[in-house]
């Protein structure tokens, strides 16, 4: 017996990753532009103009879809930019935006009454009535639901809702309000939600002391591990502290969303999109998880059997969790 098919969408930080999504099977890929205005704005990744419009083109010719992320918040006296960023998204023929801000949310509905607009995980709407509003009020066709939902809440908020949904499936997690960290802010000065940059590579340092390898964020010892031991990037709610008589991950262990053995749960639920993080990666981490869902996509919705947890080594710390859809994380 068949059942409904759930789009994938998967991310993109180059082009060459942008090409390797579609091959691997992505129904859709979303992307950024080279600046603050994405989430994931980090030194070598991302889109200029002429890259994003080459790359809607090769999706459309192979019958995919494209995603701009346009969902950091803009700043003050420079809205400007932001607003460029989705007339030229617009412009290049990108079948969404997606958005946080709700400033950029109104100048999108009113300057581009024909863009479709996916409301970001940036902006944390967790239940009914905050959907609706946006939908209301900007015309939103799809939320990408936060991190913080179990199956059951996410079933209960499509009874209750007339648009979309798209729920994160596979890699990072944040234990922060989607991207809005203070702990980040405070050690490195740059925001995630402003300033597209979370623990920033120029703020990361290592260094051998008494016998270990001292990794550190803005100054901040952040693990300490003996000189032979791999040494995890400094992402500091997955650092290691002491608290208390605690001493160990106090925010989030060091793993990722794996989530593939739920799809038929998130697809009874109402779900209509599953959602890659990981436009930081490799163009061969981006070929590897995209053909993995793609085939889970594709079996479910033949009715064959979901097999999970073959991505293990890709992975952080070769760890996964079902993060909050099953509320067992700290």
């Amino acid at each position: 017996m068949s059942a409904r098919k759930l789009e994938l969408v998967c991310p993109a930080g180059t082009p060459a990753a942008f090409r390797a999504a579609i091959d691997a099977g992505a129904h859709t890929v979303y992307c950024g532009f080279n600046d603050e205005t994405n989430a994931r704005n980090f030194p070598g990744l991302n889109f200029s103009r002429d890259e994003l419009g080459a790359s809607i083109a090769h999706a459309h010719k192979k019958g995919a879809h494209t995603l701009v992320a346009i969902n950091t918040f803009p700043r003050a006296g420079a809205v400007g930019f932001w607003h460029k960023a989705v007339d030229d998204a617009a412009r290049l023929g990108a079948d969404a935006v997606i958005l946080a801000d709700i400033g950029l949310l109104d100048y999108a509905s009113k300057k581009h009454p024909n863009l479709r607009l996916h409301l970001s995980v940036q902006a944390a709407a967790a239940n009914s009535d905050a959907i609706a509003f946006y939908a209301r009020a900007f015309g939103v066709k799809r939320v990408v639901l936060p991190r913080v939902l179990t199956v059951q809440e996410i079933a209960a908020i499509n009874r209750d809702i007339e648009i979309e949904t798209e729920v994160f499936i596979f890699g990072g997690l944040c234990v922060m309000a989607e991207g809005r960290c203070s702990l980040s802010s405070y050690a490195t000065g740059k925001s995630p939600n402003m300033n597209g940059a979370c623990s920033p590579a120029s703020h990361v340092e290592y260094r051998e002391e008494d016998g270990e390898l001292v990794s550190r964020l803005g100054g901040f010892a952040i693990h300490r591990v003996g000189a032979s031991e791999p040494a995890p990037y400094p992402t500091l709610c997955k650092g290691c502290f002491e608290a208390g008589d605690y001493k160990g991950h106090v925010f989030e262990d060091p793993s990722s969303l794996d989530a593939a053995a739920l799809i038929p749960q998130l697809a009874e639920a109402g779900v209509t999109a599953l959602k890659i993080e990981g436009r930081q990666r490799s163009r061969s981490y981006t070929e590897s998880v995209v053909r993995n869902f793609r085939k889970a996509v594709d079996d479910y919705a033949a009715g064959r059997p979901v097999v999970a947890g073959a991505l293990r080594d890709l992975t952080e710390g070769q760890t996964t969790t079902a993060g909050s859809y099953r509320k067992t994380w700290r």
